[in-house]
């Protein structure tokens, strides 16, 4: 307040994060919306709608980029206004605070009875987890994956938030405390630690407001490519086949020349079948075509050795 709006922009990431939304048509409609509905008093004892703030807060985050939504959430700030903003970000009064504290244990069980938040709090944990065997802290190394799980969370009853405008430190929690657990203080604290004490998530806000984050992303190996036998094209097949018979016609060779080779196996395959039928085929065209053929050579010799002694004949009566 009272600074130079150029100057302030400056030192002011979660300032330019903003004027970035609102020059983004979409994101600048749906930021306002959310706002303009967790601002609205409805009465005297009930300042805004929660359940209608957290439904406006779920269509911001889940409709607009994270271009723009993850530099409004995790944008790194260098004094106290600037943290300050980034923890109003969510309008905090109506959608993440309220009169008392509930148990975090009991905080767990109402977001488990709803199936999206249920999802939405066992994605944070797969992807939010502490892991000692990785350089981030985080499963395999993803950032991205760990600050999209924390977004989702937000518009439910657990939504998480900043707890307070400190520069120097991040600590991030649901509106929940483990006063009054009983026997069950072990479970809760561990719970609440998930979110409060989880280098995964510190280390993925810092590093996405620090620009750091880009080098570290996921690197997929790709899967190792399988060829399949290479097999020798038949030269009985012609070069201007139909590319959609090429596979049909190729099996079918491959099934008769294997069958030539080794004879024919006790359990025949189908295209050892086709294979045989297209070998009666071939020879049903011209039945017994060899036979008939040598018969007609051999009865045209007949009758010519008969004919041939009477020509002599006929011309020695021709003459008188």
């Amino acid at each position: 307040a009272g600074m130079d709006p150029a100057t302030n922009s400056k030192s002011n990431h979660c300032l330019d994060a903003a004027k970035a939304c609102n020059l983004n048509d979409n994101c600048k409609r749906l930021r306002s919306g959310y706002i303009s509905t967790c601002s609205k008093e409805i009465s005297a004892t009930e300042h805004c709608s929660r359940r209608k703030c957290h439904k406006a807060l779920r269509q911001f985050f889940d409709r607009v980029p994270s271009e723009y939504t993850y530099r409004l959430l995790f944008c790194s700030c260098k004094d106290q206004a600037c943290a300050e903003r980034r923890r109003q970000t969510i309008v905090p009064s109506c959608s993440y605070e309220d009169k008392e504290k509930p148990n975090c244990l009991d905080l767990r069980n109402t977001c488990r009875t709803d199936h999206l938040c249920r999802s939405r709090l066992a994605d944070f944990h797969t992807n939010c987890q502490a892991s000692f065997q990785s350089l981030t802290s985080c499963p395999g190394d993803n950032y991205q994956a760990c600050l999209g799980s924390y977004a989702g969370l937000i518009g439910f009853d657990m939504t998480p938030n900043y707890v307070d405008a400190s520069t120097t430190s991040i600590t991030i929690s649901p509106w929940c405390s483990c006063k009054g657990s009983g026997n069950m203080e072990e479970e809760c604290e561990k719970f609440l630690r998930d979110f409060t004490e989880n280098p995964c998530l510190r280390n993925a806000i810092q590093a996405f407001g620090n620009g750091t984050d880009v080098n570290l992303a996921p690197k997929n190996p790709s899967p190792p490519i399988t060829l399949p036998p290479k097999t020798e094209k038949s030269p009985a097949l012609p070069d201007d086949i139909n590319d959609s018979n090429t596979m049909y016609d190729t099996s079918v060779i491959t099934t008769c020349t294997s069958v030539q080779e080794h004879g024919p196996k006790p359990n025949k395959s189908k295209e050892q079948s086709l294979c045989y039928s297209e070998t009666q085929l071939t020879t049903d065209i011209m039945p017994d075509q060899k036979t008939f053929v040598d018969q007609k050579a051999g009865g045209s010799r007949h009758w010519a050795g008969r004919i041939l002694p009477v020509v002599p004949i006929l011309l020695l009566k021709l003459a008188l």
